[in-house]
């Protein structure tokens, strides 16, 4: 089906994504065997990425909406591979820096585009499943870059080779996106209507496409809304829910997982480099499967029940990492990688997804490129808080103490989301936007109707 490799062309930039992040995580033990590093430093090596990527995600809503997905998304690929050779070439810790902060930029407007893309390309029917598909492949490059790490930690000058891997998704993705067509929710929006209807039958393959038309030509009866009115009564609720949920996906602790596995694990009792990030390679692989998971259940599930089940796991798991630490047994080892393991599955089908596909899905078109980069840029900046201060805490605080705080924001997390996240599976994006309209509590505009029933109908007819 012709969707679905459009869509896993798109997901490139998600592979991007996870590489370039969890890259550093075995980089970073090398780099610093080669320059001088400070505490502040090897955190501003990791969290540089995130200043681009923050900087990315404010700009990326007016990028897409002025001039299309497919554009925005060769420029970025553009960015990864300038980013690539910047960092992997770099004769100091500086040049590193300038690398990562292009490659953060890359990321910060990937993040967005990537599943914006897909949702408006994709079938109704589909549409839970391939914007996870973007999250799949985040997850898909974070565990390669394990592997990577792994491959080269008896090479000399290891940490090059492993930032340079990057180039191949890098240029597949130009590649690919060349040749891909653009969103059609766009190409209406621009007042091509004819193109967005070949799109439609080149991604559909059949013949009657003019309710889908007509679904997205409703959506776009509204003027475009300013920047001010994003704080209106009726667009507000849903805003603040994006941003939430932006907070709770990074405060609850995940990237101090990818982003510092290895230095966790040694820890532990890991001692040999090698071995610590062999056993970080672990988490990269349950990280695929409990995301293929995600993938495959996320339309017969439902958004809530993995969101709130995945929630109460990160808070076990967290919690029993932390008492480990705390009892400072022979086995805290093999504890901490159990619990890790753990904890990373059950982001991984929860927050991990979710936080892409909702704010993909619950934005009205109007507003949707504005808000839900404020909602990706929240993402960012408090993953960045997150990460520059990680290993700040573990010297202050100690890591039982460290972990456990995170475990708390998870029930806070979970307490939120069971009072404020709808359930939208199988719902329009034209149908949440008419409930959110009407005015509806936020946990009750994913409500379907009729309408909503008659699209998914001819959608799989």
């Amino acid at each position: 089906m012709v969707v679905y490799l459009v869509c896993g062309i798109a997901a490139l930039a998600g592979l991007l994504f996870g590489f370039d992040t969890g890259i550093i995580s075995g980089a970073l033990l090398f780099i610093e065997k080669g320059f001088a590093l400070s505490t502040v430093m090897k955190e501003l090596i990791v969290s540089s990425v995130l200043v681009g990527a923050m900087a990315g995600s404010l700009c990326s809503g007016w990028l897409t909406d002025r001039y299309g997905r497919k554009r925005v998304i060769l420029v970025i690929s553009g960015l990864f591979i300038m980013g690539t050779l910047i960092a992997s070439l770099a004769p100091n810790v500086q040049a590193i820096l300038i690398g990562r902060l292009f490659i953060g930029v890359a990321i910060g407007i990937g993040s967005y585009t990537a599943p914006l893309y897909i949702a408006e390309v994709a079938p109704l029917h589909l549409r839970g499943g391939l914007v996870s598909f973007n999250q799949l492949a985040i997850t898909i490059g974070i565990m390669c870059s394990y592997f990577i790490n792994y491959l080269f930690t008896n090479t000399q000058a290891s940490w090059r080779w492993m930032f340079l891997i990057g180039l191949l998704p890098a240029v597949l993705l130009f590649l690919g996106m060349f040749f891909l067509p653009e969103s059609p929710r766009w190409l209406v929006k621009q007042k091509k209507v004819h193109q967005a209807k070949n799109t439609l039958h080149f991604l559909r393959h059949r013949g009657n496409i003019d309710h889908e038309i007509a679904a997205i030509e409703k959506g776009l009866t509204v003027r475009e809304a300013s920047f001010s009115e994003l704080m209106t009564p009726w667009i507000r609720p849903v805003l603040f829910l994006g941003i939430m949920l932006g907070f709770f996906q990074q405060v609850t602790g995940i990237n101090t997982i990818i982003y510092y596995a290895p230095t966790i694990f040694q820890m532990t009792g890991f001692q040999d480099t090698a071995t610590s990030i062999l056993a970080t390679a672990g988490i990269g692989i349950v990280n695929v499967l409990a995301t293929i998971f995600a993938v495959v259940f996320l339309d017969k599930i439902g958004r809530r029940m993995l969101l709130l089940t995945g929630l109460v796991g990160m808070f076990i798991s967290l919690a029993t990492l932390s008492l480990a630490f705390q009892w400072n047994s022979d086995s805290l080892r093999w504890i901490a990688v159990l619990s890790t393991f753990a904890y990373v599955i059950c982001f991984a089908f929860s927050l991990g997804t979710m936080l892409w596909l909702l704010a993909s899905e619950i934005f009205p078109l109007n507003v949707r490129g504005l808000a839900m980069s404020i909602a990706v840029f929240s993402g960012w900046l408090w993953n960045f808080a997150v990460s520059s201060t990680f290993l700040s805490l573990l010297n202050s605080l100690g890591p039982a103490n460290t972990f456990m705080m995170y475990a708390v924001m998870c029930i806070i997390g979970f307490i939120f989301c069971y009072y404020k996240v709808p359930e939208t599976n199988g719902v329009s994006l034209e149908e949440i936007e008419a409930n959110i309209r009407r005015g509806l509590p936020l946990r009750e505009i994913g409500q379907p109707s009729s309408f909503t029933a008659e699209l998914s109908k001819n959608a799989v007819n």
